[in-house]
């Protein structure tokens, strides 16, 4: 009998958009990396797309795609992040997929996923059948075909959802063995218990639907997986491997599927490099012949099942006590906080459960003025959240509605639909997953429901807020401010609210310090200029103007006033109003330009005050990463001033810096502080310099080891890293110019001197493409003594060596 082992990779983040602007804002604790999105993407993602295998001496010997070795799943939410900010990774799991087919017999390695990870046992099946079908629809859109199986979030199951899958033409899906009630043969009668996962897992099982309906079902290796998430078996890949084969059993009469399921971030997240261990493992089984590495599909095809089973309903992967983690204070949680309690969770689901059949209603009445079948038109908008095209759009929802709608009927049909896909992301597993309701993942279910309830409001239903709160309220945080579920909503989630008027202000604010054009966009709106003025006197500046602000979401629009003041470092100030027929914009203008231009900067602010009486936005209204830039430019004057006057102090008393570290006595704070600042300042600008200067790099580092000053690392391993991919880039691009491969081999073996660890991974691939690709043909034109090629090997071996290429 054929032996054969299959490694299934669930690859998820929950999905961390802000409603309002469909963008990941700056998250502080994924630094150096702009969020944990982009984080996670290079350490995992990214690395499993291009996994190094090294040799005995710890080079480099090739670099594989894992996901095309694998089964694996990746969340439609990850996707559609990944394919905007991670384009070069988006396309190696899709490359993956198409090799995997040629691997498998035409069966490709990627599964579908419930769309937004939410727990199906615990949804209505209206809510199922869209997860389905949102899953099926953008697995094929992206992947070019039909899905055979599809990740059930956290494997959570009930019978219903199976019913769902089969009717949809899912053919399997991957649960845990503690999920198996019962088997049989098919066709026999004798039901034989294997319940607390006695399962035997090497093998396809088919459940029989009360429908008439079957879909089969694969049992993960419990133990297995359990060793490669808490029990470091990827610290070996040989060991991994050697520990798949121990699972085949000699005694069983079938070909047999050694299978494990985990996370997919395992594999370079929770486990640093654990996507090496991964890549070896597999490159071992093949070479020793210790399997056929294989995926569901194929094996099902090659070993139909001939056993029978019944689940256990109302399970899962990561909770002892089936689905309660998302709807009780059942005990399981992080355990970080073991004083904590999770009995918000009950609250927390009642009150999302409660707004969801609130609005229920809402969105049938008035999507029934527009389409048939509201729902059918809800499990359609899929299409629309893949292409939010314009042209693409209007058909979409035409044909659904059996009509062309007017602009004010699309606006109005896509509030309708935003309020239910956020109604359904508000649902999202993770938001109960950990151990505290004021975590980064229950605010974010929270503020999708924010949305919902902002959206009811613009829809006529504005006291459903009020009741909401009033629900939410009940649940209650561990931690003494925030406190509950409501002051929660309060502070956090109200003031991220948007509205065309806050676009308009943020734009106005920005516009001070960007170049914006005459039609633009923030975010997910587009602005278009009619007026638009600046003016200045000395460091003040004042810019009006009108402008449109339209919604590429629902297509909303406004027309605006708008104005903006930036008298001094953070003091700035901006206002909005709705622009009129008959406004007396020319007017308004008038006098603020009057005031302005006589420099009388407390009548410019009691005119803002006045002309916009709905209030004034300062600069705590600008969207994160806005504030930010806006912050930095507005303080650089001032932060370049205070690194001169460092560096002239530093300068003035380096030798005394040295004299005291020499003797092992404390530098003053004073003097640290400023040969900090200054070694800082001058790191950065020598890295960033136009012509990469090793030796001005390597001294200052020098400079600071001698004085015992502390350097930031991360941020000079971040610089490092973003010139010597720069310089990478350039060299693959024009791989003949001797001139970039010098420099790129240069940054790249002043990487190996620094003390700092740079991540060489991109920099890597390139050059490992560049060997492949032109090492050979260089060696032989070399080896014809052609000076140019000789050149080139004399530039690019010490390259490929600091890379830790075996060449």
């Amino acid at each position: 009998m054929d032996r054969y082992i299959c490694i299934h990779g669930h690859f998820y983040q929950p999905p961390r958009e802000n409603p309002w602007l469909e963008a990941v804002e700056t998250q502080a604790s994924a630094y150096p990396y702009h969020d944990w999105n982009a984080r996670i993407a290079a350490e995992c993602y990214a690395a499993n797309g291009a996994a190094r295998i090294l040799d005995g001496a710890g080079k480099i010997a090739d670099i594989t795609n894992n996901y095309a070795h694998i089964s694996f799943n990746v969340g439609p939410t990850l996707l559609t992040w990944m394919a905007e900010n991670d384009p070069e990774t988006y396309q190696m799991i899709l490359e993956a997929d198409q090799q995997s087919q040629e691997r498998f017999g035409g069966h490709g390695s990627a599964l579908a996923q419930v769309y937004n990870h939410l727990i199906m046992p615990l949804a209505n099946r209206r809510d199922k059948v869209t997860q389905v079908r949102w899953g099926i629809r953008d697995f094929v859109a992206r992947f070019g075909r039909q899905p055979e199986g599809m990740w059930l979030a956290e494997t959570a199951v009930d019978i219903e959802t199976l019913e769902v899958l089969a009717e949809h033409g899912i053919t399997f899906t991957i649960l845990a063995p503690n999920q198996a009630r019962q088997v049989r043969p098919l066709g026999g009668e004798v039901w034989t218990d294997v319940t607390n996962s006695q399962i035997d897992p090497t093998r396809a099982y088919r459940q029989l639907l009360p429908s008439g309906r079957s879909i089969d079902l694969f049992f993960y290796d419990g133990p297995i997986s359990r060793a490669i998430a808490f029990e470091r078996l990827l610290s070996s890949g040989e060991t991994f491997a050697q520990r798949l084969a121990g699972a085949f059993d000699d005694g069983r009469e079938w070909s047999q599927l050694v299978h494990i399921a985990t996370d997919g971030e395992t594999y370079g997240h929770h486990f640093r490099h654990g996507e090496m261990g991964l890549a070896y493992a597999l490159r071992y089984i093949e070479d020793q012949h210790i399997a056929h590495l294989t995926n569901y599909g194929q094996y099902l095809e090659k070993v139909p099942p001939t056993m029978e089973v019944q689940i256990l309903e109302d399970t899962s992967w990561s909770c002892a006590h089936g689905v309660e983690r998302w709807r009780s204070d059942c005990g399981c949680n992080s355990g970080g906080y073991p004083q904590w309690n999770q009995q918000w969770r009950a609250p927390l689901r009642a009150a999302l459960d409660w707004l969801r059949d609130a609005v229920n209603p809402l969105f049938e009445t008035q999507a029934a003025t527009l389409f048939a079948d509201p729902w059918a038109a809800r499990d359609e908008y899929i299409e629309v959240i893949l292409n939010r095209g314009e042209a693409h759009v209007r058909a979409i929802l035409a044909r659904l509605a059996g009509r062309d709608l007017s602009e004010g009927e699309v606006s109005h049909a896509l509030r309708l639909l935003e309020l239910q896909r956020n109604a359904l992301l508000m649902f999202t597993s993770c938001g109960w997953f950990f151990d505290e309701l004021s975590g980064i993942e229950t605010v974010q279910v929270i503020e999708y429901a924010g949305r919902v309830a902002q959206l009811a409001s613009e829809l006529g239903e504005p006291e459903l807020e009020a009741t909401f709160l009033e629900r939410l309220a009940d649940a209650r945080s561990n931690i003494a401010t925030p406190g509950n579920g409501r002051a929660i909503y309060e502070a956090w989630i109200r003031p991220a609210m948007v509205s065309l008027r806050k676009v308009t202000a943020h734009y106005a604010m920005s516009d001070l310090f960007e170049q914006y054009a005459e039609q633009d966009s923030i975010y997910c709106y587009n602005v278009t200029r009619q007026d638009h003025r600046m003016l200045s006197a000395g460091r003040a500046r004042l810019v009006l103007g009108t402008a449109t602000v339209r919604s590429r979401i629902t297509h909303e629009s406004g027309h605006f006033i708008f104005t903006a003041l930036h008298f001094d470092n953070h003091n700035l100030t901006g206002g909005v109003r709705d622009m009129g027929a008959e406004d007396g914009y020319e007017e308004l203008a008038g006098e603020l330009t009057a005031a302005f231009d006589r420099a009388d900067l407390a009548e410019t602010v009691r005119l803002l005050d006045k002309l916009f009486e709905r209030g004034l936005y300062t600069v705590n209204l600008l969207f994160r990463d806005e504030q930010i830039k806006i912050l930095d430019i507005i303080s650089r004057d001032e932060r370049e001033e205070a690194e001169s006057l460092n560096t002239q102090i530093y300068d003035r008393n380096v030798a005394l810096l040295r004299f005291l570290a020499g003797l092992g006595l404390a530098v003053p704070d004073t003097l640290r502080f400023a040969a900090e600042t200054a070694l800082k300042a001058r790191l950065r600008r020598a890295i960033g310099a136009p012509e990469l200067n090793a030796d001005e790099v390597r001294q200052l580092i020098h400079e600071a080891e001698s004085g015992k000053i502390q350097l930031d690392t991360a941020e000079m391993a971040y610089q490092m890293q973003l010139r010597l991919e720069s310089l990478m880039e350039a060299a693959h691009a024009a791989p003949t110019d001797l001139d970039g491969l010098r420099r790129a081999t240069t940054a790249a073996e002043l990487t190996q001197t620094l003390p700092v660890e740079i991540d060489t991974w991109r920099a890597q691939n390139l050059a490992f493409d560049m060997a492949r690709h032109h090492l050979a043909e260089q060696r032989e034109r070399a080896g014809q003594h052609d000076p140019t090629a000789e050149q080139w090997l004399a530039c690019f071996i010490p390259l490929a060596q600091s890379l830790w290429l075996r060449v």
